[in-house]
């Protein structure tokens, strides 16, 4: 996340917090050079050194990029038998302006309430009425950020002997996949110029929309039962095939930052094919996803942010994950062969204040990249309203309180 976490322990620090940052690799140690603790043991001795960590510092809540990582996950279990808050940073649930700021967990692992009326009955605090500040286009600083971390982390890995990251971090093999990327996206460019018109043409035939996810992500591994997104894929095929209408179109969506990593042209051509609705099925790579899901008669996912934006677009999704924001009223609670021909509609009402809820208790405006006009003294993000502050017993954050606690990031 580059200089994220500098930013953040700057913010910690004047509201009068304690603030001891680990680094694991080398690419950390990039973005945090000065006071921090470096961690160079195994993972089997991870447990052991954060709990007398935690003893001897007196930490009272933990901050987490993400709560899947090996060693993060040892913390989080490692924390709730000791009582302590755990706040997760994640991509946002909202994007392109949000970051997620959980107390507990995200996703699957989330705390966010699984009783559609809580939301029902929300009355959306003041604060998210405000329309959020828009986040600037920050694709530039991600790739320079994750390259220079891969970077690091590669060239003192010597420092570091026993850190594996949760996947491979080889600058040529990164080097390879990007160049791959741009060729691939410049041919997708003229291979699929005007299929967007045609898809989305009013006289096109319906089609239901397949986002795939990034291949060894989280969402797979941990918040779904499918072992890889080329199972998905199958399971999603036999059953469009065999309980779809057959005026019916299928369309498999590669995520864009998977693209000079995977494909699956042949896979989803052979499985077309053998289940006999090789005509039905498209895969396309970068064609506009807002106008994608206001076209689509419906949306299948894992668990992907998209399938909230789905909803934003007034679009019906089944979940084959676990997400929280698979709920009655928000997404199809059937089954996906009962899917493809009874769809449904979401509750627009009920997401209105969904999204409230989530803008009031734990997405912040912004991103992790570069911070929001304003911002500078808060780590570049603009607060949720009701955000949990590191403080045991408080129901909301208060920017004027002082906070006496000691934080460990």
């Amino acid at each position: 996340m580059g200089p994220f976490f500098r930013r953040l322990r700057r913010a910690l620090r004047a509201k009068g917090a304690e603030v001891y940052k680990v680094n694991f690799c080398g690419g950390d140690a990039l973005f945090y050079p000065t006071g921090a603790i470096s961690y160079r043991g195994t993972l089997e001795e991870w447990p052991s050194f954060v709990g007398n960590l935690i003893d001897a510092r007196q930490i009272d809540a933990l901050m987490l990029f993400g709560d899947c990582r090996p060693h993060h996950a040892l913390v989080t279990r490692l924390a709730r038998a000791r009582g302590l808050p755990v706040y997760v940073f994640e991509e946002g649930y909202l994007r392109p302006d949000f970051v997620t700021v959980e107390l507990g967990g995200t996703n699957s692992f989330s705390s966010l309430p699984r009783d559609p009326e809580v939301y029902r009955r929300f009355s959306p605090h003041p604060a998210t009425r405000v329309e959020p500040q828009r986040v600037r286009h920050v694709f530039r600083w991600a790739a320079i950020y994750a390259s220079l971390y891969t970077l690091a982390t590669f060239a003192l890995r010597w420092r570091f002997p026993h850190y594996r990251h949760h996947r491979p971090l080889r600058p040529s093999r990164e080097l390879v996949v990007w160049v791959r990327s741009g060729l691939r996206k410049l041919l997708y460019r003229w291979t699929e110029r005007g299929l967007l018109s045609r898809l989305t043409a009013p006289d096109a035939p319906p089609f239901f929309l397949v986002p795939l996810q990034v291949h060894g992500d989280a969402q797979i591994r941990v918040h779904s039962d499918f072992q890889s997104v080329p199972t998905f894929i199958e399971t999603v095929l036999a059953s469009f095939a065999r309980h779809a209408p057959p005026d019916r179109l299928l369309v498999f969506k590669h995520h864009p930052l998977d693209r000079g990593y995977t494909h699956y042209g042949r896979l989803i051509r052979d499985l077309a094919q053998a289940h006999g609705v090789a005509d039905r099925t498209l895969y396309v790579h970068d064609l506009h996803l807002p106008r994608l899901l206001d076209a689509a008669c419906g949306t299948v996912v894992v668990n992907s942010t998209v399938g909230l934006s789905s909803v934003h677009h007034g679009t019906p999704v089944h979940v084959m994950g676990r997400a929280n924001y698979d709920l009655p009223g928000l997404s199809h609670q059937g089954t996906l062969d009962e899917f493809w021909s009874a769809p449904g509609e979401p509750d627009h009402a009920l997401y209105r204040n969904f999204r409230a809820w989530l803008c009031a208790y734990n997405q912040a405006n912004g991103n992790f990249y570069s911070p929001l006009p304003g911002c500078s003294d808060s780590a570049g993000l603009r607060w949720p309203p009701l955000f949990p502050a590191p403080s045991a017993g408080h129901d909301r954050a208060d920017d004027e309180q002082p906070m006496s606690q000691t934080v460990s990031v």
